[in-house]
């Protein structure tokens, strides 16, 4: 490769935290931040004010969690990981309330599962607060439900899931190189700016044709482009995945085999002081909010969530593409790389690299000039994003609410009442959830079609 080697949710824990001074609000799925000892949940407390409501639960430590909506009845639902309850926290008749009641029950043997009964749709937004010496709290895990009341009520489909302003995910694709820099060079004069533009074009026109992806080419011809540049024009077009296309050179032209490479924890350190120091010029820098108006520890504070939320989505995507890309051809390394390299230090998207064979190779230099072998490239990535988003998806786009269309069986509930609920057929939903019988279990999740499936 011609550039030195140095090595989410739902981007989604930092948009989900800073949704609080930002305004924004979403469902958020968090990082894994720490896993050892179950987590405690030792309590749970609620305010109401203005239309929105507060639940806050006491933590014995940072957990990762996911939150997400379920319509008709409405609820919310909150997974934590490793984690249990000291004493009960059901909670009825919640007064001045959009709360009915609070549930929960293990899941998944490990984890713990919190069910927030409601009495109107809402939009979640939940963040974890570290202890606060000064007043002596612990562990927070913050919930806020706004009613949105006085809004114009949103078209539902016959499931009850809002579509009135859903998005596609966007995906901007990095030619490496271009312009007066070519890359590495073959043997056969193979450049690497041209291989991996063709394959560039390959993995777009292919995301065109899958529901819910939009994709933007970073370069679309042989230019010339900064590497910071890259990253500014990937947060213009409010990418939610950064894919970065190379080709590998080595000395030894033995070497062969594709690799993935993510940020680096140093390479983090390093651009984390580069936009703290800059912050003040930097009116758009995590999750679309400006850190210039905060101090130093809060800026500090939320960079690094930004990063290590986006680190880790990003070794979620490289283990994704990995996997596609042992189909196409032989893999250098079976682990995820990483790297200092300057494309892959936004803060807040998931970014990855990726070597799709070594330039410097006879044999891979041939199949790179194939364009058959450049859609093998290119349909891989495709997969792998794919796979990605299918656990990754933020909130409020399609393939979110794709991957939402699901009801968590309850006690008293039957396949025919569901079906009369969501206004579907018993047949579709025996058909689209493999079911053999109508016999239920509490706990069971089942997709939800349609109307039209």
């Amino acid at each position: 490769m011609g550039i030195s080697r140095h090595n989410a949710h739902r981007r989604l824990f930092l948009r989900r935290l800073i949704a609080m001074s930002a305004g924004a609000s979403a469902a958020l799925t968090a990082p894994r931040l720490f896993a050892s000892e179950p987590v405690v949940v030792s309590g749970v407390r609620f305010s109401s004010q203005n239309g929105a409501t507060r639940v806050v639960f006491d933590l014995s430590g940072a957990s990762d969690h996911s939150i997400f909506s379920l319509h008709g009845p409405e609820r919310v639902v909150l997974d934590l990981k490793n984690a249990r309850v000291r004493d009960a926290l059901d909670l009825f008749a919640l007064p001045n309330s959009v709360v009915r009641q609070i549930r929960h029950a293990p899941r998944n043997t490990t984890d713990l599962r919190v069910v927030l009964d409601l009495k109107s749709a809402v939009k979640p937004r939940s963040f974890l607060l570290k202890p606060d010496p000064g007043s002596g709290a612990g562990y927070r895990l913050v919930v806020d439900l706004e009613t949105g009341s006085g809004a114009q009520q949103p078209v539902l489909t016959a499931n009850g899931a809002d579509t009135s302003a859903l998005r596609d995910v966007i995906v901007a694709i990095d030619a490496g190189h271009g312009g007066r820099d070519p890359g590495a060079v073959g043997k056969l004069g193979t450049r690497e700016k041209d291989v991996v533009l063709a394959v560039a074009r390959k993995l777009e026109a292919l995301l065109k044709k899958e529901k819910g992806i939009k994709p933007v080419l970073i370069r679309s011809g042989d230019e010339y482009l900064a590497l910071r540049e890259r990253i500014r024009r990937a947060r213009v077009a409010k990418a939610d995945l950064f894919v970065s296309i190379h080709a590998d050179a080595s000395p030894d032209s033995r070497v062969h085999g594709s690799s993935v490479y993510v940020l680096s924890q140093n390479g983090a350190t390093s651009e984390a002081a580069r936009w703290l120091a800059e912050r003040e010029n930097s009116a758009d820098l995590i999750g679309g909010v400006s850190l210039d108006d905060k101090d130093e520890l809060l800026a500090s504070v939320l960079l690094d969530l930004s990063q290590s939320a986006t680190i880790e989505a990003s070794m979620d995507l490289a283990g994704d593409m990995l996997a596609e890309l042992d189909s196409v051809g032989q893999i250098r390394r079976r682990r995820i790389e990483q790297a200092g390299f300057a494309v892959l230090k936004s803060p807040d998207i998931p970014s990855v690299l990726v070597e799709t064979a070594f330039i410097s190779n006879p044999t891979e230099e041939k199949r790179l000039r194939t364009p058959a072998h450049q859609q093998k490239l290119a349909e891989a990535l495709r997969n792998g994003v794919v796979r990605y988003f299918r656990g990754h998806a933020p909130p409020g786009t399609w393939l979110a609410q794709a991957r939402d269309n699901r009801y968590v069986i309850r006690n008293g509930d039957t396949l025919s009442h569901i079906a009369d609920r969501f206004r579907v057929s018993i047949n579709d939903l025996r058909s689209v959830n493999g079911l053999r019988n109508d016999r239920l279990q509490v706990g069971q999740v089942l997709m939800i079609p349609s109307s039209d499936t």
